[in-house]
């Protein structure tokens, strides 16, 4: 009786340690397929891009910097905007790659455009000798050329970023949108957009299109009817330093007056690390009484005169300056 027991007892406590162990390799399964997992390493780099956390999302990713790019996109703000745009975001499962090596394709839509981003991983050892460790494949980090005409800052993802020499090369965290701007004052470029979506296939560079602003042409409208103005208010044929006169054989008989008919249209273009104004055109009319030198006989006049002139533009953070450069012909 006493060893039916014991057997019973023995029987109940095996029983129990084969359904611990079972449990414990369940457990270790579940977990190995879940938090330790090569698509979880990928969430875990996902969230730390939308988050904004550079630091941790490229220790995660296991990436380099490549020596003399621009670090602005890779933290806080500039970072975490590159996420906005990223929508229908799916993390896929792991497809063996060979050896302990796998790849985790991401896909993902930026502005309805369908694409993807697969993420190559390698199981570097065990934790405990049960939970598998998983490491993204070393890599280097896509740059991004920002350039911008006669401009030495841009807006990236709403972050202002240097551009020696006009340009900079901005390395970049991936999946990522960017957006590429200038808004100044005087000169301003619409947004440009790229999407990176890995190492090996990086965007085309954002070449910024800077334009004059309504202000700065309205600044420099005003400079050149100050100028022909003050030309029109000589009362003689040919206005000293202006561009336009009335060349005549014959004797005046009256006053002369001039005035703008049409004034120059500015056009402001970039040039020579500066603005160029191109050729002026415009018109103005003289009204005047002429005697005829043989004849005696005395005419109105009131002509349209077509005049053209060059201009020099200088811009700075404080002053417009326009300077007229007439030659005589």
């Amino acid at each position: 009786m006493q060893t039916t027991s014991v057997v019973k007892v023995l029987a109940a406590w095996l029983l129990g340690l084969m359904l611990v162990v079972a449990g414990f390799i369940a457990t270790v399964s579940v977990l190995n397929g879940q938090l330790y997992s090569p698509e979880h390493q990928v969430r875990l780099y996902l969230d730390a891009l939308r988050d904004g956390d550079g630091e941790k999302a490229l220790g995660l990713l296991n990436a380099s910097v490549p020596d003399g790019a621009n670090p602005t996109l890779l933290d806080g703000e500039a970072l975490s905007r590159g996420s906005d745009p990223i929508e229908d975001l799916e993390v896929g499962e792991a497809r063996g790659a060979g050896g302990d090596r796998v790849e985790v394709p991401v896909t993902y839509t930026v502005d309805g455009v369908a694409t993807s981003t697969v993420f190559p991983l390698q199981r570097t050892g065990t934790e405990w000798g049960f939970f598998n460790v998983w490491r993204f494949e070393p890599t280097v980090l896509p740059t991004v050329e920002v350039s911008a005409l006669n401009s030495v800052v841009a807006a990236v993802n709403g972050v202002d970023v240097g551009l020696p020499d006009g340009r900079a090369a901005l390395a970049a965290l991936y999946p990522t949108a960017l957006t590429a701007e200038y808004e100044g004052r005087y000169f301003s470029a619409p947004a440009r957009h790229a999407t990176i979506t890995s190492r090996e296939n990086p965007p085309p560079p954002l070449a910024l299109a800077t334009e004059a602003t309504p202000e700065l042409t309205q600044a420099v409208d005003d400079q050149l009817h100050a100028f022909l103005d003050g030309c029109a208010e000589q009362t003689v044929f040919q206005p000293t330093n202006c561009p336009f006169n009335y060349p005549t054989n014959e004797r005046l008989a009256g006053d002369i007056s001039w005035s703008i008919a049409e004034y120059p249209s500015a056009t402001i273009t970039p040039g020579n690390g500066g603005w160029s104004l191109a050729t002026l055109r415009g018109t103005a009319r003289i009204e005047t009484r002429l005697r005829d030198f043989f004849s005696g006989a005395v005419r109105d006049v009131s002509e349209a005169v077509p005049f053209e002139f060059e201009a020099d533009l200088v811009v700075t953070e404080d002053a417009i300056t326009v300077t007229p450069v007439v030659r005589y012909r």
